[in-house]
């Protein structure tokens, strides 16, 4: 079994590295983006009989920092 786990900055939480793909884009001629987020994917080859109670531990444990950090996991 697969998880995938997506990690995005919560609202309202500063993100320069969109900021900065968002002037990119805008200096490389792609006008109309208003706004980037960045974030990532983690995947995860899990045992069968993983839970997916163990991937949100996993996440609140190490994989995303919940203070800042939104996740969803995703079972594949």
């Amino acid at each position: 079994m697969k998880a995938r786990v997506h990690v995005m900055l919560k609202n309202g939480v500063l993100d320069p590295q969109g900021e900065a793909v968002r002037h990119a884009l805008g200096s490389l001629g792609f006008a109309g983006v208003e706004g980037v987020r960045q974030g990532k994917v983690i995947e995860l080859d899990l045992a069968d009989g993983t839970t997916e109670e163990t991937v949100k531990d996993m996440c609140e444990k190490l994989l995303a920092n919940t203070v800042i950090e939104r996740y969803e996991i995703e079972l594949v």
